[in-house]
C-alpha cells in the first residue's frame, strides 16, 4: 500500500461532470491505505445537477471514506490548529475555486481547508477542472505554481478542438502526485 497511514484531505468542488471519476479516485486512495477526510464546497454538497443528486454523492463519499464530510467553514478552519492532515488534494478544482485559492479568498469550506492546511507548511495539491484554464484562469495557475507547498496533478486540454481553453487534471495521477508532493517534489511531466 503506497499511502499506508497517510491522512489525506480530499476537497471536492463543483465540477459535477467529474464526480464519478473522483469516486474512483477516493476508492483508489482508500485501497492504497490512505485515511481520507472528505471536504466539500457549498455548491458541491448542495446542488442537484444532471449528473446526480447532492445527497446521493455525499452518501457515497461517506460510505467510501467512513468519515463525515466537512461542509462548513467553521469545521474546515480546525484543520489548521489541529494539524491532523498530511496532505490536502482539491479534486476537482474548478476555475472559481482556483481563482480563490490563488488570491487567498476563504469563503467556502474547501478554500478554508486549503488555507488552514497550508499554515502547517505541508503539501497541498490542485487537480484542475476548468473551462477557462488557458484564458481567464491561466494567471491563477501561474500564481499557484509559484506558491510554496502547492503542487498540481498533471493536466492537459480535455477537448482542444471544441473547448480550446479548457483544462482537466489526469485524475488517475492523484496517487503518484501525492507520493511526490510528500517528498516536496512536483510530479513531472506536469503538462500531458
Amino acid at each position: 500500500m503506497l499511502l499506508n497511514g497517510i491522512k489525506v484531505g480530499l476537497a471536492i468542488t463543483g465540477s459535477f461532470c467529474t464526480f464519478d471519476t473522483i469516486l474512483v479516485e477516493i476508492e483508489r486512495l482508500v485501497e492504497e491505505g490512505a485515511d481520507v477526510y472528505p471536504i466539500m464546497s457549498y455548491n458541491a454538497s448542495s446542488f442537484d445537477t444532471r449528473f446526480g443528486l447532492a445527497e446521493d454523492w455525499k452518501n457515497r463519499i461517506v460510505e467510501l471514506t467512513g468519515k463525515d464530510i466537512i461542509e462548513t467553514i467553521q469545521d474546515a478552519e480546525g484543520i489548521g490548529p489541529k494539524n491532523y492532515l498530511d496532505i490536502i488534494v482539491v479534486a476537482p478544482c474548478t476555475g472559481n475555486t482556483l481563482a480563490k485559492l490563488a488570491n487567498a479568498i476563504t469563503d467556502t469550506p474547501v478554500c478554508m481547508a486549503f488555507k488552514a492546511h497550508l499554515r502547517n507548511n505541508k503539501p497541498a495539491i490542485v487537480a484542475i477542472s476548468t473551462n477557462d484554464g488557458l484564458s481567464g484562469n491561466a494567471k491563477n495557475i501561474g500564481v499557484l505554481l509559484d506558491k510554496k507547498n502547492v503542487y498540481f496533478v498533471p493536466f492537459g486540454q480535455d477537448d482542444a478542438i471544441n473547448k480550446i481553453n479548457s483544462l482537466i487534471a489526469h485524475y488517475d495521477m492523484i496517487v503518484p502526485t501525492i507520493i511526490e508532493a510528500l517528498k516536496d517534489k512536483q510530479i513531472q511531466p506536469l503538462l500531458v
